[in-house]
């Protein structure tokens, strides 16, 4: 593991327990799955690239625009999604034939894979990466000058 890697694993631990609330990003206070992503990324990197837009929790199901995974090819270097590293972001989609809405960050690898997310109804939470997660997977993303593990 690198440095960057454990700075971004250990950063997104350190939000757990932050409630879930729907376009915020302050630690400690409230958060969604951008939010938290969000929020790592000021912590590890610096000040945000872009300002999100508001959005609403269909997050552009209505128009079918990929609008989370085109912000995320703007500012992060997408990789195989097969190929997990601990701090990596990844982009779920939670129901077939919907757009990719879902962000968490790899927490863990190998036999016990975990992430890190910002659930409704949950809050920030780390999960095991069980096949129902795993299979939602559709896109693997790093944070800039995070090597690969």
């Amino acid at each position: 593991m690198t440095r960057d890697q454990d700075m971004i694993v250990d950063e997104a631990r350190a939000w757990i327990g932050t409630p879930y609330v729907h376009q915020m990003a302050a630690r400690g206070a409230g958060t969604d799955c951008l939010g938290l992503v969000r929020g790592v990324w000021r912590a590890v990197v610096g000040a945000e690239p872009e300002r999100p837009p508001a959005y609403s929790m269909d997050w552009s199901e209505p128009h079918g625009q990929e609008r989370l995974w085109d912000a995320a090819l703007r500012h992060l270097s997408p990789k195989d999604a097969a190929d997990a590293a601990l701090g990596d972001v990844i982009l779920f989609r939670m129901r077939q034939g919907s757009v990719a809405k879902h962000l968490g960050i790899q927490s863990a690898v190998g036999t016990a894979p975990c992430f890190i997310h910002a659930y409704s109804g949950h809050g920030v939470v780390e999960s095991p990466m069980s096949a129902p997660w795993a299979r939602r997977i559709v896109a693997r993303f790093q944070f800039p000058d995070v090597e690969a593990y």
